[in-house]
C-alpha cells in the first residue's frame, strides 16, 4: 500500500451490535459514505427508516446517511474500507464467504478484541488469513472507546494499528472528527493484545466490586493485569511504550472502571453469585473476555509467560473456582520484588 494512495472515503461496517453501529456513525461524522451490514433485518430497516438502532443504541440518533443492509456482499461492494465488529468467535466464519469479493485495492480494519480459540490467533491475523489479505491491507483500532459514549459523541481517542504506517494514516484520516481522535502506531501486536487481554482484567476486576471490595482491590489487579499484558506482549515481539498508551493503559482502565464495560459487569453478576451463563443473560451481549480467556492462557503457556490473573480468571468461569477462593488464589502467590517489566 502505497503512501500516495487516495482518501477512504466509501465505508462499509460488517456488524450492527453496538460497537459496529456506533462506529458507523464515526465515520458518517467523519465524511464517508456508510453501509451498515447485519444479520437482523428489523435493525437494518430502523437504521434506514429511523436512524435508530434501539436494540443496540437505544436513544441515539444515527447520522441518516448510514444504510444498511442484510446482504453482506451487496454492503462490501465498491467499499475503499471494511470494519469488522463481529463477536471474535464468529470472525473467520464471517469472513470466509468474503474472500475475493473485498475490492482489490480497500483496506480491511479490525474493530474487534479478542484471540481466536480454535488458533490462538489475533484478530488481524484471522482477517488476513479469512480473507487471504497481506499485513499492510490490514488495521486495527483499540483505545478507551465505550460505544455508548462515542455513539453521544462524548469526546475520546483511539490507536488505530497497521504494519504499514501509511494505511494507519489513512484509516485515521477516514474516522478522524470534532470528537473521535486517532493515533497511529505500527504495533499491531502491542495494540491487539492489549485490547484483548483487558477484557480479562476488566472480568477480574469486577468479580472483585461484585464480592464487596473497594478500590485499592480495583487499583491492585488494573495495575497488575498491566503487567500481565505488557509481559505476554514483549514476549510476542510488541513494543513496551505500546502499555504505557491509550490502546493500553488507557483502554485498559475505562473497561476496569466502567459500568458500561460488557466485561466489567460480567464480573460483577459472577462476584455477587451468578452461574457463568446467567451473567451472560443479565449482561446482555458478548464479553469477549469470557472466551477469550482461555485461548489467551494456552497462547501465554504455549511461549512461556505466567498470567495469573487470566489464569484465575479461567478457573472461575470455566473450571468451577468459587469466587471467594480467587483472591487467596492470587495473595498466596510467592513474595516477589516489582518489576513492571520481565
Amino acid at each position: 500500500m502505497s503512501g500516495g494512495a487516495g482518501a477512504l472515503r466509501r465505508a462499509t461496517v460488517l456488524g450492527s451490535g453496538s460497537w459496529g453501529t456506533t462506529f458507523a456513525a464515526v465515520l458518517a461524522d467523519a465524511g464517508c459514505d456508510v453501509t451498515l451490514w447485519g444479520r437482523r433485518a428489523e435493525v437494518a430497516e430502523a437504521v434506514n427508516l429511523e436512524h435508530r438502532n434501539e436494540r443496540y443504541l437505544p436513544g441515539v440518533d444515527l447520522p441518516p446517511s448510514i444504510t444498511a443492509t442484510t446482504d453482506v456482499a451487496a454492503a462490501v461492494q465498491g467499499a475503499q474500507l471494511v470494519a469488522v465488529a463481529v463477536p471474535a468467535q464468529t470472525a473467520r466464519a464471517t469472513l470466509e464467504p468474503l474472500r475475493g469479493l473485498i475490492e482489490p485495492d480497500a483496506v480491511v480494519v479490525s474493530l474487534m478484541k479478542g484471540v481466536e480459540l480454535s488458533s490462538d490467533r489475533r484478530m488481524s491475523e484471522v482477517v488476513q488469513e479469512a480473507l487471504g489479505l497481506p499485513p499492510e491491507r490490514v488495521a486495527v483500532v483499540s483505545g478507551p472507546n465505550l460505544a455508548r459514549e462515542i455513539a453521544q459523541r462524548q469526546p475520546t481517542a483511539t490507536v488505530v494499528a497497521c504494519t504499514d504506517e501509511s494505511t494507519a494514516r489513512r484509516v485515521a484520516e477516514a474516522c478522524a472528527s470534532g470528537y473521535f481522535r486517532p493515533y497511529t502506531n505500527t504495533d499491531v501486536v502491542g495494540v491487539e493484545l492489549s485490547g484483548a487481554v483487558k477484557n480479562i482484567i476488566a472480568v477480574a476486576v469486577g468479580i472483585a466490586q461484585g464480592r464487596g471490595f473497594g478500590h485499592n482491590t480495583m487499583a491492585t489487579v488494573i495495575t497488575r493485569g498491566l503487567v500481565e499484558i505488557t509481559r505476554l506482549g514483549l514476549a510476542l515481539g510488541a513494543d513496551a511504550a505500546t502499555f504505557a498508551g491509550l490502546a493500553g493503559m488507557g483502554d485498559l482502565v475505562a473497561t476496569c472502571a466502567s459500568p458500561l464495560s460488557r466485561n466489567h459487569t460480567l464480573g460483577v453478576h459472577i462476584g455477587q453469585g451468578a452461574s457463568l451463563d446467567e451473567a451472560i443473560t443479565a449482561t446482555g451481549g458478548t464479553a469477549e473476555g469470557v472466551k477469550s480467556s482461555t485461548s489467551v492462557l494456552d497462547l501465554a503457556r504455549h511461549v512461556g509467560v505466567d498470567v495469573p490473573i487470566t489464569e484465575a480468571v479461567v478457573a472461575v468461569l470455566h473450571h468451577g473456582l468459587p469466587v471467594d477462593e480467587m483472591a487467596q488464589m492470587l495473595l498466596a502467590r510467592p513474595h516477589k520484588p516489582e518489576r513492571v517489566q520481565p
